[in-house]
């Protein structure tokens, strides 16, 4: 398989190449030749950013002194409108993406917005928490003794259930970087208490080579890869909800597809490329996902 680094990587004159050539547009939308990202965009098929919903939610952010990852961690507890805490309510996480952080992708993709659309829509209300997890730790714990999992675990929520949330039971969603985090937080916890995952675009890589050719940062080694990859031991997510989106102009798209042909995850594969107009877009949905499982235990279902 070529690295992301290829996809993202393919120059122009290759694109050009291949776009004028009749059979090389099918090769790449096959994944044999890279430009797919490349191409994609200038056939347009990347999509506008949609416009967020006009009704803004409640974001509090605050720092917190973090053991588990040895220094200050800024969150933000984002609530839908007309709510003013946390006190009985559940409560997903929001794992961001390479290089982002908490707050940030709470304004970026307007988390407070799409939540509270969804509850006005009718979806039960619960709150989404957005830390800093590391601009590169890949939401595992790390040689260097940085355990951003171990932080939201062992100090977010027990903060969290101090000031009255339901944290019994949760959620995840995470994009990118954090989409892969959100499959390993929810393999860690397991069923019951991991009530539902969401992975958005999910950063997965077929080996530790590809993921050192794209991020040296990823996994510290080779066994560390092995560990925290999320194709193996899949049962261990048995009995969750799962729910996996990612765009065909992605250049994750085939490490997504195998995902989802051994995981029979909820969620489609459909046009749209590895950014927020992506994102954005498939906020709706995926917030209904959470909030119905987060009312109720369910047991996973198929795509």
């Amino acid at each position: 398989m070529l690295s992301r680094r290829a996809f993202i990587g393919g120059g122009a004159a290759a694109v050009g190449g291949l776009a004028a050539a009749g059979g090389g547009v099918a090769l790449v939308e096959h994944d044999v030749l890279p430009g797919r990202v490349r191409l994609h965009r200038m056939l347009g098929r990347c999509g506008d950013l949609p416009a967020p919903p006009p009704e803004a939610g409640s974001v509090q952010t605050r720092t917190f002194r973090s053991h588990r990852r040895g220094r200050d961690v800024a969150a933000s507890i984002v609530l839908p409108a007309g709510t003013r805490s946390v006190r009985g309510l559940r409560v997903a996480v929001a794992l961001h993406g390479n290089g982002a952080t908490g707050p940030g992708t709470v304004s970026g993709l307007a988390l407070d917005r799409y939540l509270t659309q969804a509850v006005r829509r009718g979806a039960p209300p619960f709150a989404l928490v957005a830390a800093d997890g590391g601009a590169d730790s890949y939401w595992h714990p790390r040689a260097d003794g940085d355990d951003p999992l171990g932080m939201i675990l062992d100090e977010l929520l027990p903060h969290l259930a101090r000031e009255g949330a339901r944290t019994d039971r949760f959620g995840a969603i995470g994009w990118s970087m954090g989409g892969f985090g959100a499959l390993v937080l929810g393999r860690r916890v397991g069923a019951p208490r991991m009530a539902a995952v969401v992975g958005s675009s999910p950063a997965i890589f077929e080996s530790y080579e590809d993921a050192r050719s794209t991020n040296r940062h990823a996994f510290d080694d080779a066994d560390d890869f092995a560990r925290h990859d999320v194709l193996r031991h899949l049962d261990r997510l048995d009995g969750v909800p799962v729910r996996v989106d990612c765009g065909t102009g992605d250049a994750f798209t085939p490490m997504v597809r195998k995902l989802r042909e051994r995981l029979h995850p909820e969620g489609r594969m459909t046009e749209g490329c590895h950014d927020a107009a992506f994102w954005r877009a498939r906020l709706p949905a995926q917030l209904d996902f959470l909030a119905h499982h987060l009312a109720g235990p369910r047991g996973r279902t198929g795509s």
